[in-house]
């Protein structure tokens, strides 16, 4: 009442709202300062002083660390070192050695010097390593299964995992069936590039291991569909080479797909060098390739117009010199040996409805050979989608034959989830797989009582 007497109502109702105001607002700093010493831990110190200061602080950090982050956010752009999506693949791929010595163009070509007693060397060989046996038991060869792929990464972002399926697949089959694996990424030829570089491997492989009986090749893009065939090793008691094929479209019609040279067995002889030795003269890159692709093209049926490779030089050389070589070749088609995927992808459900692992055949393909697909490559002769998704489809269609040992399967032959199929034990010894794989009887090998 004296105030408003004095300075007059109206003024007086100013002063006291603006008193209202100023408690409200000091409140809310005292709040204010409680939920912050609660939240960034000031009161450490135990003074307002100090608190003040830690408060301060706390605040010019943040701002100064807002620029900070953004910062960092661009400097771990394209230009971070520990960024493999950004890096450049091409600075490890070089080869700083130089070009490539060139063969002398008036020398025919060999894949190496001519041997002539290889049986007996071999023979002397494997007398003098008796722990070193070809056999691993009655009727049991030993076998080295060979394949590889190209030194460089893929040309396409999925295709190495696809090779890496591969490999994955044909290491479960051998493992299963006792058989050695071999995997070559080294181009040993630079003249037999491609189709061909096979040819100088090969060789190499079978004068280094005189203890293996049969080299088993097997193209990076094929893959086991039947992990419980075993390979009728007794059949090809008199045979050297054995290829799926047909003598009647070989021998007769001089088919250029008479047989198919991407999964084959090399029985290591001296008739094997000799055939390496028949089959290499058309394999060099360049002008010998080219004009021996037309050499091909006007002698064999249905071949088109392109260099020349090895499976049709294969059908060439068997169907002019039979009287040479035919006797040691089997051309296999009871089984799969090789599979043409195109008509086999499609009825796998079929399959596993209908039939069983174990028969090799159109049944149940011992291999599925994507011919034609080159995941490693930039272009295929099919639509890509259709390649992945077959053989996705191919590799689980194998796989769940060795995840059943395990109690386990794919949900689908589409899907890379898996799913329990058998409940566990606590006795697991008991467990039979349904395929006996587990410890199958032609894995086993003679032990010598000595």
């Amino acid at each position: 009442m004296i105030l408003e007497k004095c300075i007059g109502a109206q003024r007086s109702r100013r002063i006291q709202r603006a008193l209202r105001h100023g408690k409200v607002t000091i409140l809310c700093l005292v709040l204010t300062v409680v939920v912050l010493r609660g939240t960034i831990g000031a009161g450490k110190f135990g003074t307002p002083e100090q608190d003040f200061l830690d408060i301060r602080d706390h605040f010019y950090s943040r701002k100064r660390a807002e620029p900070h982050r953004v910062l960092e956010e661009v400097q771990t752009t394209p230009s971070d070192p520990n960024n493999y999506n950004a890096f450049d693949i091409n600075k490890i791929l070089k080869d700083d050695e130089g070009e490539e010595e060139k063969p002398d163009p008036n020398k025919p070509y060999t894949l190496g010097p001519k041997i002539s007693d290889w049986d007996e060397q071999r023979s002397k060989w494997l007398e003098q390593n008796p722990n070193m046996s070809n056999f691993v038991g009655p009727n049991k060869p030993r076998v080295l299964l060979v394949t590889g792929s190209s030194p460089k990464p893929c040309e396409n972002p999925v295709g190495d995992h696809y090779l890496l399926k591969s490999i994955k697949n044909k290491i479960d089959y051998c493992r299963l069936h006792g058989i050695e694996v071999f995997y070559n990424m080294a181009l040993l030829d630079a003249e037999m590039a491609g189709f061909w570089a096979k040819l100088p491997l090969i060789r190499k492989l079978l004068l280094s291991h005189p203890e293996v009986e049969f080299l088993w090749w097997m193209d990076s893009d094929a893959m086991f569909t039947d992990m419980a065939f075993e390979l009728p090793w007794e059949r090809y008691k008199g045979s050297n080479f054995v290829m799926h094929g047909w003598k009647e479209m070989v021998y007769d019609e001089k088919n250029w797909i008479g047989l198919n040279t991407g999964s084959f067995l090399l029985r290591n002889r001296q008739w094997s060098l000799d055939m390496l030795d028949a089959w290499a003269p058309m394999g060099p890159k360049g002008r010998i390739r080219d004009e021996a692709g037309k050499v091909l093209t006007s002698a064999l049926k249905g071949r088109p117009v392109f260099e020349a490779d090895d499976q049709s030089a294969m059908v060439y050389i068997l169907a002019t010199q039979r009287e040479k070589w035919g006797d040691k070749v089997y051309l296999e088609n009871a089984y799969y040996l090789h599979g043409y995927w195109g008509i086999l992808v499609d009825r796998y459900e079929e399959m596993i409805e209908r039939y069983h692992p174990g028969l090799g055949d159109h049944r149940w393909p011992l291999v599925t050979h994507f011919v034609g697909c080159k995941p490693c490559g930039k272009f295929g002769d099919y639509p890509v989608e259709r390649c992945l998704k077959q053989m996705d489809r191919a590799f689980n269609f194998g796989d769940n034959q060795v995840l059943q040992i395990y109690g386990f399967t794919h949900k689908s032959l589409a899907s890379k989830r898996v799913k329990r199929v058998r409940n566990e034990t606590s006795k697991p010894l008991e467990v039979k797989d349904e395929l006996g794989l587990l410890h199958p009887a032609f894995k086993a090998v003679k032990v010598s009582s000595s």
